[in-house]
């Protein structure tokens, strides 16, 4: 979807990266886990390892999430799906609603904020 729509996954000033709106989607950009809000979050979370790699960072250096959910109720399960990425880097969270994402199958989205290690 980057090249398609012109964004970036991951981007690095100095030693900090932002990574975007991370949706539950495959190599051939379709939805993972319809209906499981864990098993999507789990797979935004391997984009994301992915990305922060490829920027000479890793999820133990995350300093910043934002788990973004089309149903709030749902938060619990997102959160358990992001504890076996953060729990060792805990960094500060917010978690948020929204009416909907682009592709109706999503349920969560996520983005992060990640240092490069010195």
């Amino acid at each position: 979807m980057e090249e398609v729509v012109g964004f970036s996954r991951a981007v690095r000033v100095g030693s900090f990266i932002a990574v975007g709106g991370t949706a539950p989607v495959d190599a051939d950009g379709k939805t993972v886990g319809i209906g499981d809000v864990f098993a999507q979050t789990t797979q935004c979370f391997e984009i994301i390892k992915a990305a922060l790699e490829a920027a000479g960072s890793g999820i133990e250096d995350i300093v910043r999430t934002r788990v973004i959910l089309t149903d709030i109720d749902q938060w619990k399960q997102a959160i358990e799906a992001r504890k076996a990425y953060c729990v060792d880097a805990r960094p500060v969270d917010t978690i948020m609603a929204v009416t909907r994402f682009v592709n109706p199958e999503w349920l969560v989205e996520i983005e992060v904020d990640a240092i490069v290690p010195d």
